[in-house]
């Protein structure tokens, strides 16, 4: 009986395994079939030629916002291989799914409302409820499937910016290669891509990526907090945020004229975006203290030593450290430094939420082992470094 049983249970585990390696492949297998769909129907719509012109010019604003939500991921770094998920989800996934359901919008608002109307229906109804609830159910897969890489607000915060950045992309490949279509680079009388990038790329490269991080903040707060109605009332506060934001400035851009969407834009956008900001800096800040609250424990429970205390509780003492190791021991020593570093900040968050569950001791045995095996690879490296 117990040798049946134990056949079982390896049985269960190869197919575990087996499945734990064919995801991944078969996501992205989903992911390059919907690129090669988004671009064979981009330059269907507008060109190769414009599909070119569009891509260079929608780096440029992507670019910047990538590295803005790196920048505020700094604390306590995401795993690469999940924001880069997080991104081709926006670009791929989610634009394909609110491309299918507005298009059907507006055909469904051309047939009740009139001809014409249906755009102005899409727009202002349907693309807000539609892109952003697809933006923010990567946030939520992240929260549910990967508890562990989830903290809190700045969590919420990166991986919604990393959804929208990959859904912007797409959406201002789309609308540059229009733009260069229909008018080149633009003249006096008619706005070409110049005009639109400057709309789209110069003064309003964060619109998609603010949207999202209001769900982000929502499912941020419902990360770490212990009311089960804050749970639902703090996910479900942020979308709606996102959809009524989404709609007004959709609204302002094609119903109100000039005045009225550069009066959303100065007295509404610009100044929630810098509030938004402000929030998130805060947050930073909050998990600076965590850390720093942390580290005398961990030299108490010998994980670091007294010496680096110092060193791990602010990022430029942080990023010296990184550099020392490289200049002295070579580029592997300071990925060690760095993911030395990374563990510990994860052991602090651990530690501030408690061991409550099997999973958090697990969770907090890996991080041991891999802090430990980061600082012998970095002893090693300096050794062999110092010898040679």
């Amino acid at each position: 009986m117990s040798g049946s049983s134990t056949a079982t249970t390896l049985d269960r585990g190869r197919v575990s395994r087996r499945i734990t390696v064919l995801l991944p492949v078969l996501g992205l297998i989903a992911i390059a079939l919907c690129g090669l769909f988004l671009f064979g129907l981009a330059t269907t719509r507008v060109g190769v030629v414009a599909v070119g012109i569009g891509t260079v010019a929608a780096l440029v604003p992507v670019a910047v916002v990538v590295a803005t939500f790196l920048w505020v991921d700094r604390w306590e770094p995401e795993p690469a291989k999940l924001l880069l998920l997080a991104f081709f989800w926006g670009a791929c996934v989610a634009t394909i799914a609110a491309l299918l359901i507005n298009s059907t919008a507006e055909a469904v608002g051309d047939l009740l409302l009139g001809s014409g109307q249906g755009s102005t229906f899409s727009a202002v109804v349907s693309a807000p409820i539609v892109e952003e609830a697809l933006k923010g159910a990567f946030v939520l897969l992240i929260l549910w499937r990967r508890t562990s890489e989830f903290d809190g607000v700045v969590d919420g915060v990166v991986y919604a910016g990393f959804s929208a950045a990959g859904f912007a992309f797409m959406e201002n490949i789309y609308y540059f290669g229009r733009a260069f279509a229909d008018h080149g680079f633009g003249n006096g009388q008619n706005s070409g891509v110049l005009a639109a990038f400057f709309l789209r790329g110069v003064l309003s490269p964060f619109t998609h990526p603010l949207f999202a991080v209001l769900t982000g903040i929502g499912i941020g707060v419902a990360a770490t907090t212990a009311s089960k109605a804050m749970r639902i009332l703090a996910p479900l506060g942020g979308y709606l945020a996102a959809v009524c934001l989404h709609a007004l400035w959709n609204g302002s851009a094609l119903i109100g004229g000039s005045k009225t969407f550069l009066t959303v834009y100065f007295l509404i956008m610009v100044p929630l975006f810098i509030a938004v900001f402000y929030l998130v800096v805060l947050q930073r800040r909050r998990e600076q203290r965590i850390v720093a609250a942390a580290l005398p424990k961990m030299v108490t429970n010998r994980w670091i030593a007294p010496s680096e205390v110092d060193l791990l509780s602010s990022l430029s003492g942080r990023r010296d450290w990184r550099r020392q190791a490289r200049r002295e021991s070579g580029k592997q020593a300071a990925k060690a430094v760095g993911l030395y570093q990374a563990s510990v900040t994860e052991l602090a968050f651990l530690y501030r939420r408690g061991l409550r569950t099997e999973d958090d001791r697990e969770r907090q045995a890996e991080l041991l082992a891999t802090l430990k095996a980061a600082r012998a690879e970095a002893v090693r490296l300096a050794k062999s470094a110092r010898s040679g």
